[in-house]
């Protein structure tokens, strides 16, 4: 769906609220970014060391 597919389906005053709650979120913490960080570069293998455990390992 383009953007102004959406925004037509959505209107302005719709997509306005989305972006002030998007912005209100709070910062992701570490291990939630951590987790991410494993699932998008192995999906479907073993999860990467993390760069603490690789320096440890050094």
């Amino acid at each position: 769906m383009s953007p102004a597919e959406r925004r037509a389906l959505l209107g302005d005053q719709v997509i306005a609220h989305i972006h002030d709650v998007v912005d209100q979120a709070p910062e992701p913490t570490s291990e939630v970014v951590e987790g991410l960080r494993r699932i998008f570069t192995q999906p479907l293998g073993s999860a990467p060391a993390s760069p603490a455990a690789a320096a440890e390992a050094a």
